[in-house]
């Protein structure tokens, strides 16, 4: 579904910005054959090609950049005054960008971002998944859904829910082979399942009591950089874990794991919804934190799936 109805400039915008015809198709709402066949429609009437093309990667010509340039703000300018008619709609309509980490996805898909479709069926959601923090606005974003601690300064952030606490969890027949730690250190001598984060660095698993705090890089055969491939892994007896409360606590209370050291994982703030302090919220969006600020008023944590 093209924003501004533009749609051969829509088009080559989205391709120049997400590097890809196949995710503008996407983000889009069209194929990705229709879509490149809008871009070399507008090529040929204006006698230049716009994108390199290989097998491999686009990027915009030294002609594309210089049209893209022009166009984008036009086409900002067109959008806002498109949301400026929707903001005056008992119901909003259009599409709304979110980019987020996948766990934080998988905490609000059902009690925030499926609730929101239902009330509002006249509106699309385009959530993408990522573990590294991006430049929403830079990326075409509405809004970005992060840690509180992650959240840029220039923000305006929303909280999601309640604190959010990790645990360190392990199977019944894992501690069947193995006693269980009394402290971090103890750590050092289990097997645990290790977590590389989007940066490539190996997460040093945090603890805190009575103002002590620490980081161990725990020891482990095992890497990953998927939380449910880590809980599957936990879950298997391959070694102990260190996950989101929320995403093991029905595994907990049906004892198919175990938590262990929880006097040292205090809970903290959780997640945010967060966009760019401008004058002019779009419709969509102002929904969405208005949702948010509902859920919140129920005083339930956010549990996920």
């Amino acid at each position: 579904m093209t924003k501004t109805g533009l749609t051969e400039f829509d088009a080559v915008v989205a391709v120049a910005r997400l590097g890809s015809f196949r995710a503008a198709a996407a983000e889009l709402g069209m194929s990705p054959s229709a879509l490149s066949h809008a871009v070399a429609a507008l090529e040929a009437r204006l006698g230049a090609r716009l994108f390199n093309r290989t097998t491999r990667s686009v990027s915009p010509t030294d002609a594309g950049e210089q049209f893209i340039a022009r166009i984008a703000p036009a086409l900002r300018e067109i959008d806002g005054a498109i949301e400026g008619i929707n903001s005056h709609r008992d119901t909003p309509t259009g599409t709304l960008r979110l980019n987020m980490a996948a766990g934080a996805a998988r905490m609000i898909l059902t009690p925030v971002i499926l609730a929101y479709l239902r009330r509002y069926p006249d509106m699309n959601v385009v959530l993408v998944t990522e573990g590294r923090l991006v430049d929403i606005v830079g990326q075409g974003f509405d809004a970005g859904v992060r840690l509180a601690e992650a959240v840029p300064q220039d923000m305006i952030a929303v909280p999601i829910g309640g604190q959010v606490r990790m645990l360190v969890v392990g199977s019944p027949d894992y501690f069947a082979r193995h006693p269980e730690p009394k402290t971090p250190e103890d750590l050092l001598r289990h097997r645990c399942i290790r977590a590389r984060m989007a940066s490539g660095t190996i997460w040093h698993w945090e603890f805190e009591r009575g103002g002590e705090a620490m980081a161990i890089d725990v020891p482990g055969s095992l890497t990953l950089d998927e939380m449910t491939l880590m809980l599957e892994a936990a879950l298997a007896g391959t070694g102990l874990a260190y996950l989101s409360e929320w995403s093991v606590a029905a595994h907990i209370a049906a004892g198919r794991l175990v938590s262990v050291l929880e006097e040292w994982t205090p809970a903290y703030p959780g997640l945010c919804l967060y966009y760019p302090g401008r004058r002019h919220v779009p419709a969509g969006l102002r929904a969405l934190i208005a949702l948010i600020r509902e859920v919140n008023a129920t005083g339930r944590p956010i549990t996920g799936n």
